[in-house]
């Protein structure tokens, strides 16, 4: 139907609209898409721009068409701005009224013609920790858990998001690691000197609502009260040039959403989703941590490394674990591992959930799991596999867990591996940390929380607590995360964010020699320097952003091992630096203590490997990893573990037993040593000495009439042919070569045509003899011993001639079989020309043939000389012998053919020697009373034989 289209036949002629190439902006408002649309009948301008995509909307009072004309205006004036031939050096400014209005319409030289104010709806979230300074830094921490949720009846106002749950004190170590940072700082002479920061700490209770509102507060500031009555630059300042955090992935795509508009930078120092690296999204984001990108491929390669293919997969149901765990699936794809199961979980979740993914984790057949979690998440499934412990299992965990102290009281857990941020040391913090007073923790909320849930006690001027804190209390003694600082790794990222802001800050209003405090920036200027900022901690550590907005990816490999003391520790056992080259990025340094306490390796797998000699078959309906092992098929071999697919041997070539190798195959030829190679030599030899005593008793008693009777001239001549014909056989035994090929053949019928020429002389001459006793036949004449001897010469020569021109035109040649049997090669000797074969044998036939009937003629001869009896026997058996050898010949495999050809040979010598000669010799040797002329010619007494 769309083929004969007239319209869309017609349409196809037109030429096509070239691609428009997309512009890469470097600040805001550098390209705007404005838009007209209606609402409530009232004409509005909308505008968005394309860097930020911030949007902002007029209200007109004048029609669309009107508004037309507007916009024309506006065109015209920037484009005047942009000439140098027109205005040069002037910027032309307007402001364009409606004749019916007493306001501007739209007008960029001033905010609104009418003030405005704005109040806030509810009261702001106030900081955990704040100072003031000179410049004021923003940091947002997950120091707990869980937001209190209302159900919202839609009648009113809903309640503020409110943090509650157990305080989680590392990350209140991360937020207190940003305070001791830029009080270091602020102390500096060489960084920011004269310049005192401030800061101004949030939690955001790892909850999405949270941090938005932390990040409005950002963005406008914490005043109850809006005026527009100040300069458009006063009103549109953000309260923070920059932030440190969040903790937690989802949240900070939440702030980095909000304030990346604004271009207010956010450098988080443990949120690792590798989507926070599109810049495209998140313009504004940069971390001091390596993207969840390099964790999993790593963690793939890790897993591909240990021989581990059948895996399972638990992640938290967040942006960290669903884009982490896919990042992974996609890597161990790629390597080949099959994964079991792929279960999520949120600490929100009902317990219900929680139950199933532990049920899917105790059913497993899959001993190796990896663990892309939160700390929470994570707490809670190991907790609910406690209740009813699964088989032994070998975690694999990512670096938001597998550092975390507090799991480590889990002895299912030991054994586990994962990578984590490099062990640090920060000079100071842990007397900054334990500088802690009552007094100073009344201060704080978090403080005071930290306090009373650490010593069980209540402070003055605090409500909740058992008993109220009497100073007794020693903070040094306390064994908790806080007060830890032997596993200083994240803490160390949110030190690095710090001082990476306040080198961003320095680099925009600091020169060589002093800092102006009164310098007034945007906070594009602090991201742009954001961008460049690259020096080294006081504790040693590269702080660096590439163009994604992340650090160079350096990672340490912990295992946990068991100590002498029976308890569970941390263990650097390799690292894994991405700024290495390709191949060498991961070492080992130390051995692995696996689940259990092995030394070895644990296996997981879906199916054991295929061994050489056989191939995979994926089962139906399974991972690729579930397969059987098939042997590899006839004349196939693989000779690596897991093969795919089996290998066809060489033509040559045959498997072994075992299919894991090809082997020559064995050449197979009638030896010299065969068997079958020395009976029949022991036969030919014998035939050929029993035609030599024929001929040396024919010899002996060459004067007797029966050696004379029948021309003892051919008797001889037949005898010796008879030995050539036994001799041949032998040029058919042995490896067949270029040589022994041409002359088995060719010796073979030249040979028996000498034999049969003789044979059908002696026939031809008892025949003629007795045929010429009849008055006036005069016919022996042509049969005398010259004519016989020329006879036999020119039957000979005939047969002669074809071999010539067979081994002239297309000799037999030695050639390898490989097509009759597939696991040995034939060695023959191949015809080269058939016909030329054929013509050979058939040359003899036809020979053996006109024998055979002038001996049939000669049968009615008297009976005391009667060979042809004898002639005609010998050709019936050489007949019989060679009709039979035709489909033998040809039906009978590899060796075997040669000897089927020997045996014809032998047989049918046999048959002349024993037909023709034997009742002479007998004659001869035991009835010498018959050896007499007078006997032969029918004058005596006669006895058959």
């Amino acid at each position: 139907m769309l083929l004969n289209c007239s319209t869309c036949i017609k349409e196809r002629q037109n030429p096509k609209e070239p691609l428009m190439l997309s512009q890469f902006l470097d600040q805001p408002r550098q390209k705007l898409g404005p838009d007209l649309f209606m609402l409530g009948s009232k004409p509005y301008l909308l505008v968005v721009d394309y860097y930020s995509r911030y949007v902002e909307i007029y209200y007109s009072s004048m029609s669309f068409r009107e508004l037309r004309f507007v916009r024309a205006i506006e065109f015209t004036i920037h484009e005047i701005k942009n000439r140098t031939d027109l205005l040069p050096g002037i910027t032309l400014g307007y402001q364009i009224c409606d004749s019916c209005a007493e306001v501007p319409i739209l007008s960029p030289v001033h905010c609104t013609a009418e003030p405005v104010s704005c109040r806030l709806w509810t009261e702001p979230q106030n900081p955990a920790f704040s100072m003031h300074g000179d410049f004021v830094i923003g940091g947002v921490f997950s120091v707990h858990i869980y937001t209190i949720t209302e159900l919202n009846n839609y009648t009113g106002q809903p309640l503020q998001p409110q943090c509650s749950g157990s305080m989680n004190f590392r990350e209140l170590r991360y937020a207190r690691t940003m305070e001791f940072a830029i009080h270091e700082i602020n102390n500096r002479t060489d960084l920011l000197p004269g310049i005192t920061l401030g800061y101004q700490i949030y939690d955001s209770c790892a909850a999405v609502p949270m941090s938005v509102k932390v990040a409005f507060q950002f963005a406008n500031g914490m005043e109850p009260f809006y005026n527009d009555t100040d300069s458009c630059s006063k009103s549109a300042a953000a309260a923070v040039p920059a932030l440190v955090g969040d903790s937690v992935s989802s949240s900070s795509i939440s702030i980095t959403g909000m304030l990346g508009l604004f271009g207010i930078p956010q450098v988080s120092h443990y949120a690792t989703c590798a989507c926070l690296s599109d810049k495209r999204q998140f313009p504004a984001f940069f971390r001091t941590i390596p993207s969840d990108h390099h964790q999993a491929a790593v963690l793939a390669k890790i897993v591909k490394y240990f021989g581990w293919t059948w895996i399972g997969a638990v992640r938290s149901d967040s942006d960290y674990g669903n884009y982490g765990m896919a990042s992974f699936l996609k890597a161990a794809q790629e390597e080949g591992i099959c994964v079991e199961y792929s279960e999520s979980y949120y600490r929100t979740d009902p317990r219900s959930k929680l139950e199933r993914v532990a049920n899917v984790i105790r059913r497993s057949t899959a001993r190796v799991i990896v663990a892309f979690l939160h700390s929470g998440d994570m707490k809670f499934l190991l907790e609910e596999l406690e209740r009813q412990p699964p088989p032994h299992i070998q975690w694999i965990g990512s670096d938001a867990w597998i550092t975390h102290p507090e799991f480590l009281r889990f002895n299912m857990c030991a054994g586990a591996i994962g990578f984590a941020i490099p062990l640090s040391a920060i000079p100071g913090l842990r007397e900054f940390l334990l500088d802690l007073s009552p007094a100073q923790a009344l201060k704080s909320p978090l403080l005071t929380e930290f306090w009373e849930s650490s010593f069980s006690c209540s402070l003055k001027g605090s409500s909740g607590g058992a008993r109220e804190c009497d100073g007794s209390e020693d903070i040094r003694a306390l064994q908790n995360p806080y007060t830890d600082t032997s596993q200083l790794r994240a803490t160390n990222m949110a030190y690095k964010a710090t001082y990476a802001i306040a080198h961003a800050i320095h680099g925009v209003i600091c020169n060589d020699t002093q800092c102006d405090k009164s310098a007034k920036f945007t906070p594009w200027q602090i991201l742009h320097q954001l961008k460049r900022v690259n020096f080294t901690t006081k504790n040693g550590f590269q702080v660096s952003f590439d163009s994604s907005g992340d650090p160079v990816a350096v990672y340490e490999l912990i295992n946990w091992q068991v100590t002498k003391d029976g308890v569970i520790d941390f263990v650097t056992v390799g690292q894994y630096d991405s700024s290495k080259p390709s191949g060498q990025e991961f070492t080992m340094n130390r051995a692995i203590t696996w689940m259990e306490g092995q030394t070895e390796v644990p296996r997981s797998v879906c199916s054991e490997s295929c061994p050489p000699g056989t191939r995979k078959a994926v089962q139906k309906g399974k991972p690729v990893c579930c397969f059987d092992c098939i042997p590899c098929a006839e004349g196939e071999i693989s000779n690596k573990t897991d093969s795919l697919n089996c290998v066809r041997c060489p033509s040559e070539f045959w498997p072994n037993t075992h299919r894991n190798n090809c082997l020559p195959k064995p050449v197979e030829f009638l030896s010299w040593d065969d068997t079958l190679s020395i009976i029949l030599t022991v036969f030919s030899i014998t035939g050929a000495f029993i035609a030599v005593c024929v001929a040396a008793l024919f010899y002996k008693h060459r004067t007797t009439p029966i050696v004379r009777a029948n021309n003892s001239e051919l008797s001889f001549l037949l005898l010796f042919s008879l030995t050539l014909c036994f001799l041949c056989s032998l040029t058919f035994i042995g490896q067949p070569s270029e040589w022994s090929c041409m002359l088995r053949h060719t010796a073979f019928g030249i040979t028996f045509v000498l034999c049969i020429s003789c044979v059908l002389g002696k026939t031809i001459v008892v025949l003629m003899a007795f045929r010429a006793t009849i008055p006036g036949n005069n016919v022996m004449k042509w049969f005398r011993p010259p004519q016989q001897r020329l006879s036999v010469l020119a039957v000979t020569l005939i047969e002669v001639l074809i071999c010539v021109l067979w081994l002239t035109i297309s000799p037999p040649f030695p050639s390898k079989n490989l097509n009759y049997y597939k696991e040995r090669i034939i060695l023959e000797c191949e015809l080269g020309s058939a016909i030329g074969f054929w013509a050979v044998l058939g040359y003899i036939g036809f020979l053996a043939l006109l024998c055979f009937i002038f001996a049939f003629l000669a049968r009615n001869l008297p009976n005391n000389f009667n060979e042809g009896k004898f002639i005609t026997f010998s050709m019936l058996i050489f007949c019989a012998v060679w009709v039979t050898f035709i489909p033998a010949y040809v039906s009978s495999p590899g060796k075997f053919t040669v000897a089927v050809e020997i045996f014809a040979i032998l047989a049918s010598s046999f048959g002349l020697v024993i037909c023709i000669f034997a009742p002479k010799c007998f004659i001869i040797m035991f009835r010498p009373e018959q050896n007499t002329k007078k006997h032969l010619m029918g004058k005596g007494p006669s006895k058959s034989l």
